[in-house]
């Protein structure tokens, strides 16, 4: 599967336009994802100097890159569509959040098996949904 994934607040803690510290498990599971098949995209704002940055950091600790902001590396982004055509995206600004990186891991298994990720990613939450009589409006209240 080809995997967009942001930086800041994903891989690393917000303290843009530093880097900050790494989010645990982040390299780990991005290296692992790698190593089963997957193209990882680097898919964040920043851009110039911070976002070689950025690519720098990811080379270091072992995470490799299929693109970055682009679909395939040649890609001219002048001419190519804004919307990414990428099968998953990993970021901090997801509905719910960002789920630990163990629980991403197994989201994106659940995904290739052909699975419900999202499922995947419920049944691991910390805190169970309170199932409420009154269906859908309940969600609400």
């Amino acid at each position: 599967m080809i995997i967009a994934i942001d930086f800041d607040g994903t891989i690393v803690e917000h303290a843009y336009p530093k880097i900050g510290k790494p989010i645990p498990f982040a390299i780990e599971t991005l290296r692992m994802l790698h190593n089963d098949g997957h193209q990882l995209i680097l898919w964040t704002v920043r851009e110039g100097r911070l976002l070689q940055e950025a690519i720098d950091y990811c080379e270091r600790n072992g995470i490799c890159l299929f693109a970055v902001n682009a679909n395939y590396p040649e890609e001219d982004r002048e001419n190519s569509p804004r919307k990414l055509m990428a099968d998953l995206f990993i970021d901090d600004r997801n509905l719910g959040g960002l789920p630990d990186w163990g629980i991403i891991y197994k989201a994106v298994e659940a995904t290739v098996k052909g699975e419900n990720s999202f499922n995947a990613i419920m049944n691991n939450a910390p805190v169970p949904l309170k199932k409420e009589k009154r269906g859908f409006r309940g969600l609400f209240k």
